[in-house]
């Protein structure tokens, strides 16, 4: 168990504003928070949403759970203690983003109503939830990863939707039902919303 640091003096207060930084890039931080099982179109989506916004000059980025695991979470499992740390990180990862004038997409299974909670706490108003819906059955035809023949051998423990628990999101501000919509859809839909709340 690691001690909390005690000599820590922030410099925050000598950063250039998060105004000054929005105004430099003409829009406003926002973290888009993505939910889903895995194969819902999470990534997709956000993709797809990046390459829409990016062809109206904004800036944006987009943080994976794939990605990060390869990386700054990648000493983390798929407990949930772990899934809680993985959610914690990226949340206040993502925050400090968006407090630079930046619109980051994040696309994490995120699979019970206590770890989007973390993100709602960590990055408060800034936070856009959104639900990308698709069964587990669905997922599991697409299985665009190879995952759920992996899960159903018995090869993938805490596997999301089998023997780990996932809750559907009842707070998100956008549901996206990919099992009816296509992926350009979703993302005009998805840029929408966006543009609607900033």
């Amino acid at each position: 168990m690691m001690s909390k640091a005690t000599n820590i003096h922030t410099e925050f207060h000598n950063f250039l504003s998060r105004e000054e930084k929005e105004t430099l890039l003409r829009q406003k931080g926002r973290v888009i928070w993505m939910s889903g099982l895995s194969g819902s179109g999470k990534s997709t989506i956000a993709n797809a949403t990046e390459r829409l916004l990016f062809d109206q000059g904004r800036f944006t980025l987009i943080l994976d759970g794939d990605n990060l695991r390869s990386g700054l979470n990648s000493n983390l499992g798929f407990s949930d203690e772990d899934r809680h740390e993985n959610i914690r990180r990226t949340a206040h990862m993502a925050k400090a983003i968006a407090d630079n004038g930046v619109i980051v997409f994040v696309s994490l299974i995120t699979p019970k109503e206590v770890f989007r909670q973390i993100a709602r706490d960590v990055i408060g108003n800034d936070l856009i939830e959104v639900y990308v819906k698709a069964s587990f059955e669905v997922c599991a035809q697409r299985d665009v990863k190879g995952l759920y023949a992996k899960a159903a051998a018995g090869e993938i423990p805490n596997f999301s939707g089998k023997d780990s628990g996932f809750e559907e999101s009842t707070q998100a501000s956008l549901v996206i039902d990919t099992e009816g919509q296509s992926i350009e859809d979703s993302a005009h839909k998805l840029l929408s919303h966006l543009l609607k709340s900033s």
